[in-house]
């Protein structure tokens, strides 16, 4: 056995066995390598904190993402993948999902390995003088561990709610019924993350010193981000007075929730953005903006764009992690080269707004299902060239296309792929109906008519292997901009600014903004907000999947609502259009948090269940 040297804990106990960062530290030969050898060398303690990244949201597909992604109602996997990929998304799905299951990846013991190797780092790392290893940089490296401990921990809290809170390194001395935990009232765990990650932001610069070289790294900006996203999850009816958690309690009779609802708690999250815009407005951060060459905002390359710049030149990113090619493979049509099996929903679809700025249901919108278009339809203000082969600018939609998908807001056309579209890197239009190149009979196939586009980039080609680099974007300025303007309408309902940073984000993406007659009405504005967050954030992270969970809506708009689509099976022109049920959801209450693997309850007497699990 190899001698490394690394502190340990038993399966039995909350903690997991910590074995990350192993892997690099077996590059050296037998009975060489030890703790004290890691930390007396800088390139292998700089190795140590980069390999505490590893477990951050992932914006290709990963397991995680095949979660949060299959359990919303933006996307859908083919029930036949499941002999191929993860079954456990689709399988959940249909309601299988019990503490038993396996997940494919497990949240909970990432986050505790993550946070241990962090721990060890801040206690062990030390400057090295002759390695050119200064105290500053230590104090920094230091500081970027405490800051991935706390996203670690809040992604822990929004799956699982309260958890057993660690805030020092446990030593391997420590006996194990002293290691068995039992978890953190949720508001003593959000009262210690506030805190955390404002100290933190006071540290960290408004911008990296090198961008180009260490984008991605802490900022006051990151920092102040994530602590305002937090909060709202901690104000929202999921966490803030749930009466179905109410009577939750640790062995010892501690209440796990809060036990009523608390309107104090939108206020303190509507500061905390108000904290993170106060940097942003200083010129740290700005919506992605590309113009028209008549001056005016170009929406469709705006949000095209936004998702193929790099960081150190797009001053809406936040908070990035390295590029998603293989996200773009499982939404790229199978006949280019791509898996394409990832498919958007029709009741995504039915979400975009008109290009009038109207929802499809508003008799005003414009909005025509039936039938095809007759002429080309050109938007003003616009260099957007990808319509077809013609690659005429201002052209958005040729002859020929199904009346659903004209004259739809800029964000429909850079996020969705529909049939009969032009592929311009493959030099032809999709072809999703049955017995075409990129439908069925094939599972490798939008199984809902149309898939996702959002971060493609037109020159991606997997059949040649290209593909563009792009960030995997986690956080960026527009969410900050809609979590204010939700947590502020909640709070101060008349508060205008409510209405500016929502119009902000509506202004970028070529659409009228919400008039001022409707400011004060906070159900109109509520839902106003959260349709908005729909269409901007379809497909990010877990945006969409957390939403549905915190608003408690879940059960409703993915569990009562099925997926709908086109006729997947469709030959012809006529069956192909037919709205159809793909697959009828189940979403289970319990299913609001995620069950804590039946081997950690069965190991530790302290550590109650989720509840309804």
């Amino acid at each position: 056995m190899k001698k490394i040297i690394l502190y340990m804990l038993t399966i039995a106990v909350v903690l997991p066995v910590w074995t990350s960062c192993a892997d690099f530290l077996d590059k050296q030969p037998d009975d060489m390598l030890t703790q004290e050898m890691v930390f007396t060398d800088k390139r292998r303690m700089e190795e140590w904190l980069a390999r505490c990244y590893n477990q951050i949201f992932s914006s290709g597909y990963s397991d995680e993402t095949n979660i949060v992604r299959n359990l919303s109602d933006d996307a859908f996997i083919s029930i036949e993948l499941a002999q191929w990929i993860n079954p456990f998304p689709i399988s959940a799905r249909q309601g299988n999902w019990s503490p038993l299951s396996n997940m494919g990846t497990n949240i909970w013991d990432q986050t505790y390995r993550s946070v241990r190797a962090a721990y060890i780092f801040i206690n062990e790392a030390r400057a090295l003088p002759d390695q050119l290893l200064t105290e500053e940089m230590v104090t920094s490296m230091k500081m970027e561990a405490r800051f991935l401990i706390a996203y670690y921990y809040a992604r822990l809290l929004s799956y699982y709610g309260p958890f057993p809170l660690v805030t020092e390194l446990i030593s391997s001395d420590t006996q194990v019924e002293d290691m068995m935990k039992s978890r953190t009232p949720l508001d003593e765990i959000v009262d210690w993350l506030d805190r955390e990650l404002l100290e933190l932001s006071g540290f960290f610069p408004d911008r990296l010193a090198e961008e180009r070289i260490d984008f991605g790294r802490p900022t006051k900006g990151i920092c102040l981000a994530f602590r305002a996203d937090m909060l709202l999850f901690a104000a929202s009816p999921l966490f803030n007075g749930n009466p179905d958690y109410a009577d939750m309690v640790n062995p010892d009779g501690t209440h796990l929730f809060p036990q009523a609802y608390d309107a104090s708690k939108w206020k303190r999250a509507a500061n905390a953005c108000r904290d993170f815009l106060d940097v942003a407005e200083r010129g740290v951060y700005s919506l992605y903006v590309r113009r028209h060459t008549d001056g005016e905002i170009d929406p469709f390359l705006s949000f095209q764009d936004l998702f193929l710049t790099t960081g150190e030149t797009n001053r809406e990113l936040i908070f990035v992690r390295p590029g998603i090619t293989y996200y773009v493979d499982v939404s790229f049509p199978r006949g280019a080269g791509g898996s394409g099996f990832v498919a958007a929903t029709q009741n995504l679809v039915d979400q975009f707004f008109m290009r009038n700025g109207l929802p499809v249901t508003d008799p005003g919108s414009g909005y025509v299902e039936n039938g095809f278009t007759e002429e080309p339809i050109y938007y003003e203000h616009t260099s957007y060239n990808q319509a077809g082969p013609e690659r005429i600018p201002g052209m958005v939609v040729n002859r020929d296309i199904y009346n659903m998908y004209a004259n739809r807001e800029p964000r429909f056309y850079i996020s969705i792929r529909f049939n009969n579209q032009y592929i311009p890197s493959a030099g032809r239009n999709t072809q999703y109906m049955n017995g075409g190149m990129d439908g069925r009979p094939s599972h490798d196939s939008p199984q809902c008519g149309t898939h996702s586009r959002k971060a493609v980039s037109p020159e991606d080609y997997p059949r040649e292997g290209t593909y563009p680099y792009r960030p995997g974007i986690i956080m960026r300025l527009a969410n900050i901009y809609l979590n204010y303007a939700e947590a502020l309408n909640e709070c101060e309902p008349n508060n205008p600014e409510i209405l500016k940073y929502v119009n902000l984000v509506r202004e970028r993406a070529g659409i009228p903004g919400i008039p001022e007659s409707l400011l004060g009405n906070q159900d109109k504005v509520r839902d106003a907000i959260r349709q908005e967050r729909r269409v901007e954030f379809s497909f990010e992270s877990n945006i969409r999947y957390n939403d549905m969970r915190r608003w408690k809506i879940a059960e409703k708009v993915f569990g009562e609502e099925p997926t709908m689509g086109t006729n997947p099976w469709g030959e012809t022109r006529e069956t192909f259009y037919q709205r159809t049920v793909i697959m009828n959801n189940v979403f289970h209450r319990k299913m609001y948090l995620w069950p804590i693997s039946q081997t950690y309850i069965d190991n530790n007497p302290n550590l109650v269940q989720n509840k309804f699990w």
